[in-house]
């Protein structure tokens, strides 16, 4: 089954998405700085960037950097005038995202921040127009109590990782990651200021899904 998601992702991208220099240009970077391999799909970016686009967001956070591939596509959804602030707890991957930024011409619609997210998420201001939380799976719960005070009303946040092949649906026999995980979606169910659903995906990425959070 999983050569069949990834076939019909091809041909979605090939049906769909032009070629995109800066991004191939990233994914190369990221391979040879030694970064793995876990990057969003051509698809899962495009998408982000639509639905930046589609709320009117100019100011984003973005909460787990890696190589800056997602970054690329939230900066794009943003506009000429948005910018991203996101979010990076290595310093090699900070640097590796930096460099493919500056090589997709987006250096200067970007702030890379190293640290611990749960410590700088501390020191931004608000209000955020739209948020993407794809980091260490364990403390999403925090993460996503933090972008949620950040987002302005109406605004946009998109959780990442939200299914982990099946493995959310018994989270006392799982690991730190898996009840992270489990534990943003009850954060997101007990705030009364958020509207969220969750959507199962299939493709490249294989079986995962994403949450989708609006603040009222």
């Amino acid at each position: 089954m999983a050569e069949e998601w990834d076939a019909i992702d091809r041909l979605i991208e090939e049906r769909l998405l032009r070629q995109d220099v800066a991004v191939a240009a990233a994914l190369a970077n990221n391979k040879a700085r030694g970064l793995p391999a876990i990057d969003v799909s051509r698809l899962q970016g495009r998408m982000l960037e639509l639905l930046v686009a589609a709320v009117g967001a100019r100011r984003v956070l973005e909460v787990g950097t890696l190589g800056g591939v997602s970054t690329i596509f939230l900066a794009r959804g943003a506009g000429a005038d948005g910018h991203v602030t996101t979010l990076e707890l290595e310093p090699h991957h900070a640097a590796v995202a930096r460099e493919n930024l500056a090589v997709a011409g987006l250096a200067a619609r970007v702030t890379v921040l190293e640290g611990p997210a749960r410590s700088t998420l501390a020191t931004l201001a608000g209000p955020f127009d739209f948020a993407f939380v794809d980091a260490d799976k364990a403390s999403y719960p925090a993460y996503v109590a933090a972008c949620a005070d950040l987002l302005r009303p109406g605004g946009l946040m998109v959780v990442d990782n939200a299914v982990r092949r099946l493995a959310i649906s018994d989270p006392a026999a799982q690991d730190d990651n898996v009840r992270g995980t489990f534990a943003a979606y009850d954060v997101v169910a007990a705030d009364a200021r958020l509207d969220a659903t969750a959507i199962q995906t299939v493709g490249m990425k294989g079986w995962d899904g994403f949450m989708l959070v609006r603040r009222r």
